[in-house]
């Protein structure tokens, strides 16, 4: 019967401690977010999507201008282990996104895969962009990354933009299939931290459509559409969840996204990102209940 009893005392206690911590959960990712805080955890999600993916625009950039080197007769490179090996002013379309201020390095140059390219800012520099980034990221392709099937992983080293860290390994996927051209991204053990010590968690899953440029090489004129779901989760336990009311807009030649609209739950706050009608420009409209701000994109 002391067993019993004992046993039972111990089930008791296991469920109360299960409650409570369901409690607790619950409590966090339920908790109020003051007018003020649901804008700047907003701003700082947009900043957040804002540098991962600048990582992917890099990598399909970067895809184009590899299989236009290693096609041409004419590059110049110099494969002696240790050197620099690509100039970078081979890279016509990275140069369109970043400028000149990096040094590229990579596994092999030529046309053999898989390949691994690093892109380093050292100490860091303003690009074209306007934006500032030390570090590097390294880029291995599977394959070319517009053949169905490539896989291309990003992974951050010491990576920073705007002297906010970005850690992780991106993962793009090619889905293309029966001439659509689609790509899926995701991304493991993503953070971002600011200069004040303000950490997230950054998980996604999105989905890349194109819908222009897709019968030229040069990735320079091509646009796609985004399907979004993200959550990102700070150190105080309060959660962001991101989804696409309608697919958002992103040209490559533009540094920003240009249309569609973004619902924010953040915590019992739910607001709304509209990037506006097509302008390639950084602003977007942040709109929660009747009140409504402009806010400027990173």
């Amino acid at each position: 019967m002391k067993s019993k009893m004992s046993v039972l005392l111990s089930a008791s206690v296991a469920l109360l401690l299960m409650f409570s911590s369901c409690k607790k959960e619950n409590s966090a990712t339920s908790a109020s977010v003051t007018d003020e805080e649901a804008q700047v955890m907003s701003s700082e999600n947009a900043e957040a999507d804002g540098y991962v993916e600048d990582a992917d625009e890099m990598g399909f950039s970067m895809n184009s201008d590899v299989e236009t080197i290693t096609n041409s007769e004419s590059k110049v490179i110099d494969a002696t282990p240790g050197q620099l090996g690509w100039r970078i002013d081979l890279f016509t379309d990275l140069q369109f996104k970043i400028g000149l201020c990096t040094t590229i390095e990579a596994s092999s140059y030529d046309s053999v895969y898989p390949k691994t390219i690093t892109v380093n800012y050292g100490s860091g520099c303003i690009c074209k962009d306007g934006k500032f980034r030390k570090g590097s990221i390294s880029f291995e392709f599977s394959a070319p990354l517009r053949r169905p099937g490539s896989v291309l992983k990003i992974t951050f080293n010491d990576y920073f933009v705007n002297r906010v860290s970005v850690k992780g390994t991106r993962t793009i996927t090619n889905l293309s299939s029966n001439g659509a051209i689609k790509f899926s991204t995701s991304i493991e053990g993503g953070s971002l931290t600011w200069p004040s010590g303000r950490t997230i968690t950054y998980e996604s899953s999105k989905t890349f459509t194109q819908t222009v440029g897709m019968d030229t090489r040069t990735v320079r004129d091509d646009v796609y559409s985004i399907d979004i779901y993200t959550k990102t989760v700070y150190a105080n336990g309060k959660t962001v969840i991101k989804t696409s009311e309608s697919p958002i807009i992103k040209p490559i030649a533009c540094d920003w996204r240009v249309k569609g609209v973004l619902k924010i739950q953040i915590n019992d706050r739910t607001l709304f990102l509209d990037y506006g009608n097509g302008d390639c420009d950084n602003k977007a409209v942040l709109s929660w209940g009747t009140n409504s701000k402009e806010i400027t994109l990173p």
